[in-house]
Formats: C-alpha cells, sequence, structure tokens
C-alpha cells in the first residue's frame, strides 16, 4: 500500500519522532498525545506510537502518568481552525471558558473549577504554563496559537509541581523548537466576516551547536455586530506577535534555549447584544433594533475596548548528570492592558434623557493594569532506570503591578420624552483609584514515583509555599470637583500580609502491562489569600480574602492495544473546595458594586472518557465524554433582579435558594440588607453537565502527490448557568456546534475549506440584564456576549512548508 503523503509533510515540520505521531492524530488522541521536550535526546523515544509527556516536570510516557491529560497537536488545532487558547474548549471538553467584558474578566474553568472573582489581585485556579514559565495572570494567556508544538491541559488540582494558582489544572502550553536543518512555513487563512490571519516560522542552525527559530502571527478579523448608531462593525480585534528561539547544544552534558516574544493585541469588545427587551424605556432607547435570541445589532457608542502589550523573556539550562537532569528556567514578563468597557450600551452621545435613574451616559470606565513578572525555578529530575523516579525543586516569584481606574457617569436629571437629548444641565458623578499590588512568593516542592514490586508503584508529593502580598492604594472620589461621589468614598492606605501552607499528593499506580495502567491519588491544593484590589477596596481597611482549600480525589485507567488501534482514558474524580473565594456582583440601580468574600463551598464531581479509534490507516474517530456534577454553596450574594421586589424581610432562620432580605440588630440599630440569596447546591457558571467531543478525521489517496481529507469537529454540551446566584432567566441551553473541512494537500502545500458551525446553530458566551434602568422594576431584559462562531461561515486556510 502506497504511504501516504501527509507522512512526508509531517516529518518535515516535526521536532521528534514522537511529534509525527502526534500530528497524525486529530485531536489530540485525547489524553493520550503529546511529545518529547526539546532537551529529550531524540533515541530516547520508544516508538513512534508511544508518547512522551512531561506532564510531572520529567518525559514519562503518558500512559504511567497518573494524571488526566489531554494532549493535542499545534497541527490538529491548525487543521481545526482553532487558533487562540479561547478556543481551546472545542478540543477539551473537561474546559470551558467563561468571557467577561474583557480579558482581566475572563476565565477558564476545569471540571467546572475556576475563577469566581475576577480582582487582578487575585490569581486564576487555572494555571496557564508556556514553555515552563508560570503566567503570571490569565488574561495575558490569552494568546494567538501561533507556531505551537502541543498544548497539554492537567485536570484536577497540581499543586505539588505547578504551584498555588493550579488547583483547577493547568494549560501547558509548548512551543516549537528550533530545528538542526533549515525550514520553514507559512499559512494564511481567510474567512467571511473580513477575517485575515498570517503565520508562519522559519528555523536551522546558526552556527555549529546554535539553532535558532522565528515565529510570527498577524490576524485583522473584523467585527461581527453591526452597530447601528455608528454605521460600523464591531467586536473585532487586530493582533501580531513576534517570538525568537535560541537553543544551544553541542553534544555536551549543558543544553539552554533562550526565548524572546512580544505580542500586541487592539480590540474592538466587548458590545453586548440586547437579545430580550422587555422594558418600553430600552426599546425606546435602542431605537430600530429587534432584541431576539439571534439579534447581532446593537446601537451604542463604540466607546469599548481592549488593548493589551505582552513582553517576556526567558532562559532555560539542562545539565544532565546521568541519573538525573537538573534544570533553571529564568523568565521575565512585562503585561500592560487598557480597557474601556461602556456600561450604558446605548447610544448616549450627546446625553439624552432615559427616565428617573441614577445616570443617562457611562461611556467613560477606563482600566489600566501594568505588570513585572519575575520567576526563577531550579529542579532536579530523575532520568529514569530505577525503580525511583523524582522531580525535586525550589521557585521563587516576584509580581509587582500597578493598576488604576476611572469612572464617570453623567445623568440628566429631568426631562419629558424618553431619548430626547437633554436641555437641562447635567449632573456627573465619579470615582476611582490607583493602586500597587506586590507579592513575592517561594516554594520547595518533590514529588516521588517508587516502584516497590511489580507492577505497583507509590506516589507522593509535597510543596511548601511561603506568600506575602502588599497592596498600597488610593480610592479617588470625585475625579473632578463638584462631581458628585460614585459607589466609594475616598480612602488610602497600605497593607501586607503572609502566609505558609504545605500541600501535597499520595496515591499509587499498578501497571498491569507495557500499554495498562491503572492509578488512584489524593490531592491536598491550595489558592492563596487574596488582598483587594478593586473600585470598592477601603484600602485603610483592607484584611483581604482568606485561602482556599482542596482535597481532590481521583483513580483511573489508561490502555492502548498493541497496535495503536485504539488508546482509552478514563478518570472518576471528586474535588471539595472550603472557604471558597467569590464576588458578590450588583449592577441594579444605576451602581456597580463588587464584593469580594470568602462564603462558603463548592464540590466538582464526575467522570471522564476519552478514546481514539483507528480502525484502518486512513480513518481515525477519537470521541470524549465528559460529566460533570459541579455544585457550590455560598451565601450572600444579590439575588435575580426578578424577584428582589418581593423579597419578604426574615430576622432568623433565614432560607435557602429563596431572594430574602436579612434584618439584624447591629449596635442597637436594626439593618436591613438589600435582596440576598444564600445558595446551597447551586450550578457552578459556566459548567455544563455533559460535554460530548467526536473528531472524526478520514484521509484518502489522490495521486502518488497528494491526498484529500475530511476533517469533521462535532461538539454538544448541556445547559448552563451564567450566574452564581442561579438566576434562571441567565441561563444557556443545551446545544450542538459541528465543524467541517475538506483539503488536499501534497509534500509542500496544504490547502483546505472549513466551515465553522455548519448548522448555524446560536448559543452564548455570556448573558447578564445589563445596567442601564436595571433594577428590579425591569427586571426582564437580557443582554448576550456573542462570538463570532455563534453563526456559520466559511473560510479558506492554505499551507506551505519547504
Amino acid at each position: 500500500m502506497r504511504r501516504l503523503v501527509t507522512a512526508a509533510w509531517r516529518a518535515r515540520t516535526s521536532c521528534s519522532t514522537v511529534a509525527i505521531a502526534l500530528a497524525a492524530m486529530p485531536f489530540g488522541v485525547l489524553a493520550q498525545d503529546a511529545d518529547l521536550p526539546a532537551s529529550q535526546p531524540e533515541e530516547t523515544a520508544l516508538d513512534a506510537d508511544v508518547i512522551v509527556v512531561t506532564a510531572q516536570k520529567r518525559s514519562e510516557r503518558l500512559i504511567e502518568v497518573p494524571i488526566a491529560v489531554t494532549a493535542v497537536s499545534g497541527e490538529t488545532l491548525a487543521d481545526a481552525q482553532i487558533n487562540d487558547t479561547e478556543s481551546l474548549v472545542r478540543a477539551v471538553p473537561s474546559l470551558s471558558y467563561q468571557q467577561g467584558n474583557n480579558p482581566n474578566n475572563s476565565a477558564f474553568r476545569i471540571r467546572g473549577v475556576g475563577s469566581q472573582l475576577f480582582g487582578q489581585a487575585v490569581e486564576s485556579a487555572v494555571s496557564i504554563v508556556v514553555d515552563g514559565v508560570v503566567v503570571a495572570r490569565s488574561s495575558q494567556g490569552f494568546t494567538d496559537l501561533a507556531d505551537i508544538e502541543r498544548v497539554e491541559v492537567l485536570r484536577g488540582p497540581q499543586g505539588t509541581l505547578f504551584g498555588k494558582n493550579a488547583t483547577g489544572g493547568v494549560i501547558n502550553i509548548v512551543t516549537a523548537a528550533p530545528e538542526d536543518y533549515f525550514t520553514g512555513s507559512i499559512d494564511a487563512t481567510i474567512a467571511e466576516g473580513n477575517e485575515y490571519r498570517l503565520k508562519g516560522s522559519v528555523t536551522g542552525p546558526i552556527a555549529d551547536g546554535l539553532n535558532a527559530r522565528i515565529s510570527g502571527f498577524y490576524n485583522d478579523v473584523g467585527g461581527h455586530l453591526r452597530n447601528i448608531a455608528t454605521d460600523e462593525d464591531v467586536n473585532g480585534f487586530e493582533s501580531w506577535g513576534l517570538r525568537g528561539k535560541l537553543q544551544w547544544d553541542n553534544g555536551s552534558p549543558l543544553t539552554a534555549m533562550f526565548i524572546a516574544e512580544y505580542r500586541e493585541t487592539d480590540a474592538n469588545c466587548c458590545s453586548r447584544v440586547p437579545v430580550r427587551i422587555e422594558t418600553p424605556a430600552i426599546q425606546t432607547l435602542l431605537g430600530d433594533i429587534v432584541a431576539s435570541p439571534t439579534n447581532r445589532e446593537v446601537s451604542n457608542d463604540n466607546a469599548s475596548y481592549s488593548n493589551s502589550k505582552v513582553k517576556s523573556a526567558s532562559l532555560q539550562l539542562d545539565y544532565d548528570v546521568g541519573p538525573a537532569t537538573i534544570t533553571s528556567i529564568t523568565a521575565w514578563q512585562n503585561y500592560e492592558i487598557a480597557t474601556q468597557f461602556e456600561p450604558d450600551q446605548i447610544f448616549s452621545d450627546p446625553v439624552r434623557y432615559v427616565g428617573p435613574f441614577p445616570y443617562s451616559q457611562w461611556n467613560s470606565n477606563v482600566a489600566d493594569t501594568y505588570y513585572d513578572s519575575y520567576t526563577q525555578e531550579v529542579r532536579i529530575a530523575s532520568n529514569g532506570g530505577t525503580p525511583l523516579n523524582y522531580v525535586l525543586g525550589a521557585f521563587f516569584a516576584k509580581l509587582d503591578m500597578d493598576r488604576s481606574l476611572r469612572r464617570r457617569l453623567i445623568q440628566c436629571p429631568t426631562g419629558t420624552t424618553i431619548g430626547a437629548l437633554c436641555d437641562v444641565p447635567v449632573r456627573y458623578r465619579s470615582s476611582g483609584f490607583d493602586a500597587n499590588f506586590q507579592s513575592d512568593s517561594a516554594a520547595a516542592f518533590g514529588e516521588l514515583d517508587y516502584n516497590i514490586f511489580g507492577g505497583l508503584h507509590l506516589i507522593g508529593g509535597l510543596r511548601l509555599t511561603y506568600e506575602k502580598q502588599t497592596v498600597e492604594g488610593e480610592a479617588i472620589a470625585p475625579l473632578v470637583p463638584g462631581d458628585l461621589i460614585f459607589a466609594a468614598d475616598p480612602n488610602s492606605g497600605r497593607d501586607s500580609r503572609s502566609d505558609t501552607a504545605l500541600t501535597g499528593k499520595a496515591g499509587f499506580r499498578y501497571e498491569l502491562s507495557g500499554d495498562a495502567n491503572v492509578y488512584g491519588t489524593y490531592t491536598r491544593g491550595y489558592k492563596s489569600f487574596a488582598l483587594d484590589a478593586t473600585p470598592n477596596t477601603d484600602f485603610s481597611d483592607n484584611p483581604g480574602l482568606e485561602p482556599e482549600h482542596v482535597n481532590s480525589y481521583e483513580v483511573g485507567v489508561k490502555y492502548r492495544t498493541f497496535d495503536g488501534a485504539l488508546n482509552l482514558a478514563f478518570a472518576a474524580f471528586r474535588t471539595d473546595f472550603t472557604n471558597l473565594q467569590v464576588q458578590a456582583l450588583d449592577t441594579g440601580g444605576g451602581n456597580l458594586q463588587v464584593r469580594q468574600l470568602n462564603a462558603g463551598k463548592s464540590r466538582s464531581q464526575g467522570f471522564e472518557l476519552e478514546a481514539t479509534l483507528r480502525p484502518t490507516t486512513w480513518f481515525t474517530l477519537p470521541i470524549a465524554f465528559t460529566y460533570v456534577d459541579a455544585k457550590v454553596n455560598v451565601a450572600g450574594q444579590t439575588c435575580a433582579r426578578q424577584d428582589q421586589a418581593s423579597a419578604p424581610i426574615f430576622t432568623d432562620n433565614f432560607p435557602s435558594n429563596v431572594c430574602y432580605r436579612a434584618s439584624r440588630v447591629i449596635d442597637g440599630n436594626t439593618v436591613v440588607s438589600d435582596p440576598i440569596i444564600d445558595v446551597v447546591d447551586g450550578n457552578l457558571p459556566s459548567t455544563p453537565s455533559y460535554r460530548v467531543n467526536l473528531s472524526p478525521r478520514v484521509q484518502f489517496p489522490l495521486s502518488n502527490a497528494w491526498d484529500g481529507f475530511i476533517l469533521g469537529n462535532v461538539n454538544f454540551q448541556s445547559e448552563q448557568t451564567f450566574a452564581l446566584e442561579q438566576d434562571p432567566l441567565l441561563v444557556q441551553s443545551s446545544y450542538t456546534i459541528v465543524d467541517l473541512s475538506i483539503g488536499v494537500e501534497s509534500e509542500n502545500l496544504k490547502i483546505a475549506g472549513f466551515v465553522k458551525n455548519l448548522f448555524d446553530t446560536n448559543y452564548y458566551s455570556q448573558l447578564s440584564h445589563g445596567t442601564i434602568l436595571s433594577n428590579a422594576n425591569n427586571p426582564f431584559d437580557l443582554w448576550a456576549n456573542i462570538p463570532k462562531d455563534a453563526d456559520r461561515y466559511f473560510g479558506l486556510s492554505v499551507g506551505y512548508r519547504y
């Protein structure tokens, strides 16, 4: 039988024998694919179908790693038009993405576990690691996936080896390494909606033992929503980036990798779409827009943006001492982001009368974040060959962040006609803050795997973490003399806090054969305390949040047939969180109040099944199924808008899952709360109970020089809520998205046409009640964040390798 020319294509672009196997397995051989790190000698790859990863910071066969891991090759991501980290949810069913008003308010979740609040002083629960360097804040990790070797998603707490911000899991991104021969690539994509993408790389030797690689990308993606007020498309973006790598490997025990990168993104983001409007005044203000689930029109001042820049550099040194390798990774990251979100989401410049509401225009809501991060990791990892495998190391990190916010609202106090230009003097309300956040952390960690007899291995690990945080800030109100104060009184101050935590892991794995393993683990995780640095912070008294604690249990089975025709991975898990860090958000009544607090606990439990079938050389079928039962108990949340007007008053025996007002006597005075709800066994937001992924690929010869291929991607997810307070109006119904690619490829050239969302299935990435005129009297208006692929669109991609 003639060898498919695809093998030649991939051989020219891979970095190792294992990478060739990985690239040939669409959608990752979910939980069964990855490859050797660049520093691993090529001859240690056992077989092209035996996949090796570094999920535990040492090279191991994936089937032997007692962690649920999904690995996806860069080529598989490119074939499926998965162009950025946010789109990884199409490849990893246990991963979900919660979109906010800007990257700072967006987050990943793994098995339902992720950030429940979005202050920049608070770390994410899902760690993003790029080429061995932990990204300081998750918003920095929302990036283009250009020139990627692979992406690994490690599910469940990974704090023993990856630190205090990995209680949900880790997204580990490995970029392509330099080669010792000259090669390169260029890829171009054009799609409906004025979408243009270009990326390329060139690599090769520049001196004896010194190899280099330069990668770059440019994206210009037009807006997919129409702003009828300004007559332009919105919610598009333009981005570009460059990455350079130098690898020193002259055959001696010492190797080195230096990486420098620069990225820039300018986004016209994120206008919300009215999908349900029942308040007559809002409909008047929106003009001719017809709110519906499929509406793609907005009417605002197009004042929202999110512009960011990332600069980073790292140096990795590896020294092979025979039985072990000593590794040092030194890194610097600089991140700056300027965001402006237009909360009113109406055309309000010039100011119009909207009725009796605290503001008529809210276009000024500017936030700036700037930080430098320095990290140093030193570790020693065994090279195998003995019953004892280990990783021992130390980690140091320093973060210095400046954050500022300026908000100014305008009110037209009186008028006779909704929507008419304001003909009386307007009133201004304003506030802001300037804050500096610094953190210093240090950790010592170790993890052992000891083969005591036969196929039985015992696993144990510990991590001792020290953290110190300091916040110095000033709340400014008003910003302009004569303005009224908005939301927060002026204050200033400085607070410091430190903590030490011991976490760890224990378990076993049993090697039934070289192709079958079972394992069970217990993990104790920790997410550090957090000092507050938000618009509502009282900097003169800032105790911050207590740390979260995590107990996680997992059992799993990994199996592959000798010929690789079937790869199978099953994991069952339960994770319990206590002292959960959450935020209470109230956008009603003209205020945007965010309170950070420790409240309650959460639980995530379920199972995952991932398999890849290869019944023939020309057909591959990856299948993934995830069931997650993710519940949360949290008191004091602002309850659903539509329940607030009728909320009864309770003095004791406060109810659960019911909107009420709490009456308490404090210092001799009776104080009645705003409408709140104490959630018990509520659903964690952005966490569907069921997700299913099917990614069939058919590959067939067309001639001696050309192959054809058809790649499908089917993603189903069940109903999910967007609101921690369990608002029944803020629920996304179940849906299925089908993507399809059809193309041809030769040794050097690949051409593919694709369609995203083949059956034009509508869905939302976020749903809310909005802000303008939003209160208990107008509770049924809904606004949605809608991604581009909520509508069907077609495109064409062309790739050339040389």
